[in-house]
């Protein structure tokens, strides 16, 4: 059994400073539940210097350890569960932590590719891994409900790494690090679509739809713009307006994920009453601005509700995921205890199901993660034949986009997000995507601006940074 030792520090609701004292060091990531703006994230991680890097592009992962570089052709989520398993078993009593060192990191939607048979007929957006993870052997945990704050060191630890990170966060108002250079768009975002092409494209699903190809395809366009200065400046001001539950900053070396994402992808947590573990996944379909005034904002969140387009499209979804849940889990578990419940955010309301059922014994968090990836609620039913009409129909790679990015401890657990509201940052430029599920009954017009609406909060709030 391998051990944990746990250090208390001082809760605070609002991390960004903690992440500050450790933000120069190798690798460092932070999974932002958003608090204190956000009242609906719980858990926030935070980490840095991880052992092991995989890189997986295409058929090829490239490996980086302490022995220096390797590259394979295997299954990237074999070599993962390769590089967590030496931390594996944990001792008995901290199977309630969210993470006792393991894998942090993310799984681009293109990694999906490896697990479903699609052409590969567009060109990159940016030059990024299609899976990028680390293993990471000590993390910052702060539960909000519990009003907790306590660092995590596993075994494997370096003792010189523990004792940096103990140092920097027990005062971390010691730590903070200057911002290199205040950030500033040098122009502003542009669409990779014309209006035209994209609802052009949109009446050419709808008629794959009529036709019987599939039922619904989740559609997005691509923007992009220049930029210079610090992403962790851009970071904190998006944080300040759209704080989501599953957000995540992760910067190396020129690139940088800005993750700002309101939907969980995949969760598997201890049982709260048996022995094993739970499985759940909460699919967003159905989106709507947020009013003008308190009595429009009412209004429009009722109309969502009511709206049995959405509905109807969030019921697909979740029998996908039903489907796809129950490859790993024991017969007969999956359900949904929550269908359509209404979610509220800075710049949309959403329609938000819960799906959940019991990791079957034979089954690993990674073995979830494979069979249901990439995630339904951003590809359309049935996956396969959406993927390609995706793949035939938007003219980027959709890189992190649309992927995942979460954590895999050695405990068991794992959370996911879906990579939605998520900006990357490569070779000074700015990209992002927004988009939506394509029904029979869609209306082009009202999905091309759905798509705009959803990330528009984003756009505007980077281009409003004056230079």
């Amino acid at each position: 059994m391998k051990s944990v030792t746990c250090h208390e520090i001082p809760y605070t609701s609002d991390c960004s400073g903690l992440f500050d004292a450790i933000r120069d060091m190798p690798e460092a990531i932070w999974l932002d539940s958003g608090r204190p703006t956000c009242s609906q994230g719980n858990i926030d991680i935070i980490s840095s210097s991880a052992d092991i890097i995989i890189e997986t592009k295409g058929n090829t992962s490239t490996i980086f350890d302490s022995q220096g570089t390797s590259q394979s052709t295997r299954d990237p989520l074999v070599l993962a569960q390769e590089i967590l398993k030496p931390l594996q078993p944990i001792q008995e009593g901290y199977e309630n932590l969210a993470f006792t060192g393991g894998l942090l990191g993310f799984f681009g939607y293109d990694l999906g590719r490896r697990f479903i048979d699609i052409p590969d007929l567009t060109e990159e957006a940016v030059d990024l891994p299609d899976m990028r993870i680390g293993r990471f052997l000590w993390a910052l945990i702060i539960d909000h409900d519990a009003k907790i704050a306590q660092i995590i060191v596993h075994e494997k630890c370096p003792a010189q790494l523990s004792s940096e990170v103990l140092k920097r966060l027990k005062k971390p108002e010691q730590m903070t690090c200057e911002v290199a250079d205040e950030f500033t768009l040098t122009a502003s975002f542009s669409a990779t679509l014309g209006a035209d092409e994209y609802l052009d494209n949109i009446e050419q699903i709808k008629e794959y739809i009529n036709s019987g190809d599939c039922y619904q395809t989740n559609f997005a366009q691509h923007f992009s713009a220049p930029y210079s200065g610090d992403e962790w400046d851009a970071y904190l001001r998006l944080r300040k307006v759209v704080a989501a539950p599953y957000s995540v900053f992760w910067k190396w070396t020129d690139r940088a994920i800005l993750s700002m994402s309101p939907e969980r992808f995949l969760k598997v947590s201890k049982h709260e009453s048996a022995s094993g573990f739970t499985v759940e996944t909460k699919p967003i379909k159905g989106t709507i601005p947020r009013g003008k005034s308190c009595e429009e904002d009412i209004k429009n969140a009722e109309i969502l509700r009511n709206s049995q387009k959405d509905r109807a499209e969030n019921v697909m979804i979740v029998d996908l995921l039903r489907n796809d849940l129950s490859k790993n889990c024991s017969p007969g578990s999956v359900n949904v205890p929550t269908l359509f419940a209404l979610e509220t955010f800075p710049n949309v309301h959403h329609l938000v199901s819960t799906v959940i059922g019991r990791l079957s014994p034979t089954s690993s968090a990674l073995d979830v993660l494979r069979d249901a990836f990439p995630g339904g609620s951003i590809t359309g039913a049935p996956k396969k034949r959406a993927m390609e009409i995706i793949e035939q129909l938007e003219p980027l790679k959709r890189s992190v986009y649309c992927g995942s990015i979460g954590y895999i401890s050695s405990n068991g657990r794992m959370d996911t997000n879906i990579a939605i509201r998520t900006v990357i940052a490569s070779n000074q430029s700015m990209h992002c995507w927004g988009g939506g599920g394509i029904v029979a009954d869609s209306m082009p017009s009202e999905e091309l601006a759905e798509s705009i609406n959803k990330i528009s909060i984003i756009m505007t709030t980077l281009e409003s940074i004056p230079a």
